[in-house]
């Protein structure tokens, strides 16, 4: 969501603070904006344009300074008008940025105008900015820790001030916030990615820290003022490319890029019988009988692609829930369980928060599945599998969620394998079948024209259902979900079994239904409910595995898939799903990158 970048330098920031800003537009934002101290004054440009305005404002004011922050604001207490963007002021005198929600806001508020302070937004952000001034008497860093001690909620927060120049003060609870220090300065940042350029050491800060940059001087200190010591991470290299190149959107470039992020998570793995370093050893998965999986939207519905694999190879139980609902249940454990956490991110608040619940009522075996090694999630858990996606600019997910799956298969397999369920040569098989994914993958992606055929046929409705079984019934829901994301059409995914249960009353011509349909188990049954859709005038978009039988005729139009590739299966069709909401939403012309009312990093409840 909302993106914070600020700074010291030796020469001007603004250079530095804007390129951290078109790092952070992958998190989607509605409004934008930077201040600095020039020449006694903290001065700030804001826009409800993107980025590349921002920086020609910024020039056209000449705005230059060595001490700035800067944001990308995603609207939540206020709408998005100029006045609620950030940097939000305090008088003259103190300048703020804030990710996060502060759930106290409206008691600070009053309290605030009993003491004669003015409001000029509606954000709950003035509120912190009036509550530093108001507590400032001569030293930001004491003013921005006591003036934290009574925020409510979850919050990362960046100050400068007028009188103190070359300081930054950050502060952070449950919303991530990460120190940078290169050549050129001190930087913090809501998110590695918007200063791997200019630092090469970095420091993540924990619940309740307080930074101080005074100049290139780094002190961390606790809530209660007691110097604390985090550990110091060197760079892993520098900002992955985000160009464009020949792609249109970075939609589309990260859909073309999933072989190429497979084949490096799959690079990770160190043989047969384990899959990394940070991952539990085989006698710590050898008793495990139950699997909880935590995430939400696209991660959730990777964990529940998985429960078939995991029950299927690894003879478990498992189950995959929603983090912002399970985090608001009665837990009871069923012993031996491993909790997985899945993130794209690894700073999701509600699958973080479902973490940290579970952890306190017991559960001490948690892993998790992240494309951000040093992220909250990954600091939370016991073990982690890092997936290598690479940065993922579109607020749609599609690479995240194919490695994901890649990571979730694996470990089912390497649990089966402890537990005796899965053989050697069994094990082995199926990593030579993973390790093929890639050239499978390439082979969907090839029969993009037949995809952007069906995308014209599709592009004008209103309405879709898409309908699967099995481990496919999540990829139906993955599909529902990508088409709505981008182009806006209502679409919801159901199991096929279920049509006559309800959806089915929905069926006309004027209500495509999509299928995915590989040559399994349930084939026939699946057959058996596409039939009912034609015979009610419904029109059938079915992806076929090649060697399944399915033909094109009236009312039904067949895309031919690779080869069945098993339980794998639901990964290929899930490409094809991402390349036909893509088209779709080419040919309704919405912002597909940065859809409405969406943010790439959901860090608030």
């Amino acid at each position: 969501m909302c993106g914070i970048v600020a700074g010291v330098s030796q020469g001007n920031v603004v250079p530095f603070l804007l390129e951290g800003l078109k790092r952070l537009e992958y998190r989607g934002y509605d409004s934008c904006g930077v201040a600095v101290l020039q020449r006694g004054e903290a001065r700030r440009v804001r826009t409800l344009s993107r980025v590349c305005s921002l920086e020609a404002d910024a020039l056209a004011a000449d705005l230059d300074g060595v001490t700035g922050i800067a944001h990308t604001r995603w609207a939540t207490h206020g709408t998005p008008v100029i006045n609620n963007a950030h940097p939000i002021f305090s008088g003259e005198q103190i300048a703020v940025v804030h990710n996060g929600i502060i759930e106290n806001h409206e008691q600070l508020r009053e309290q605030l105008r009993l003491k004669g302070y003015e409001f000029q937004s509606q954000t709950d952000t003035e509120v912190i900015a009036h509550l530093i001034r108001d507590h400032y008497q001569g030293d930001i860093l004491t003013a921005v820790r006591d003036a934290a001690g009574l925020l409510q909620g979850a919050y990362a927060i960046a100050v400068m001030c007028r009188d103190e120049p070359k300081r930054i003060v950050g502060a952070r609870q449950g919303s991530p916030l990460v120190v940078g220090i290169g050549d050129d300065g001190a930087f913090l940042a809501s998110d590695t990615t918007a200063i791997a350029d200019c630092a090469e050491r970095f420091v993540y800060l924990e619940d309740n820290d307080v930074v101080d940059i005074h100049g290139t001087d780094i002190a961390i200190q606790d809530r209660e003022g007691r110097t604390v010591s985090r550990r110091e991470v060197k760079s892993r290299g520098h900002a992955q490319d985000t160009g464009l190149g020949a792609y249109r959107h970075y939609m589309q470039k990260e859909i073309f890029e999933q072989p190429v992020a497979v084949a490096r998570t799959l690079a990770t793995m160190s043989g047969d019988e384990s899959l990394q370093a940070a991952m539990p050893s085989p006698e710590e998965l050898a008793d495990v009988s139950n699997l909880v999986m935590l995430g939400c939207g696209t991660s959730y519905y990777a964990a529940l692609t998985a429960c078939s694999w995991f029950e299927h190879f690894a003879n478990v139980t498992a189950r995959a829930e929603i983090a912002s609902e399970f985090r608001y249940r009665d837990y009871v454990s069923q012993g031996n369980t491993l909790v997985i956490a899945v993130s794209q991110s690894g700073e999701t608040a509600d699958t973080l928060a479902a973490l940290r619940y579970v952890q306190s009522m017991g559960e001490a075996r948690t892993l998790a599945i992240c494309n951000v090694a040093a992220s909250a999630m990954v600091r939370q858990s016991r073990w982690a599998f890092i997936t290598e996606a690479g940065v993922e600019v579109g607020v749609a997910s599609t690479k995240a969620f194919t490695t994901q799956l890649v990571a979730l298969f694996a470990l089912a397999i390497a649990i089966g394998r402890q537990r005796g369920s899965v053989s050697q040569s069994e094990a082995a098989t199926w990593m030579r079948q993973l390790a093929a994914l890639p050239d499978a993958m390439r082979n969907v992606l090839a029969r993009e024209p037949e995809i952007m055929a069906w995308a014209e046929a599709l592009h004008q409705t209103e309405h879709a259902l898409f309908l699967g079984r099995g481990a496919h019934f999540p990829i139906a829901l993955e599909g529902a979900l990508k088409l709505k994301e981008i182009s806006y059409i209502h679409a919801e995914g159901y199991p096929a079994g279920e049509l006559k249960h309800g959806p089915l009353a929905l069926v006309t011509e004027s209500m495509p239904v999509i299928v995915t349909a590989p040559n399994d188990a349930l084939l026939q049954k699946l057959k058996s409910n596409m039939e009912e859709v034609r015979s009610r005038g419904g029109r059938l978009f079915v992806l076929a595995d090649s060697d399944t039988g399915l033909m094109a005729g009236p009312g039904m139009r067949v895309i031919h898939m690779p080869a069945w590739r098993g339980p794998l299966s639901p990964v290929l069709h899930a490409v094809a799903l991402q390349l036909l909401a893509y088209h779709v939403a080419c040919l309704r012309g919405t912002d597909i990158d940065k859809p409405r009312n969406l943010a790439k990093s959901v860090t608030v409840e």
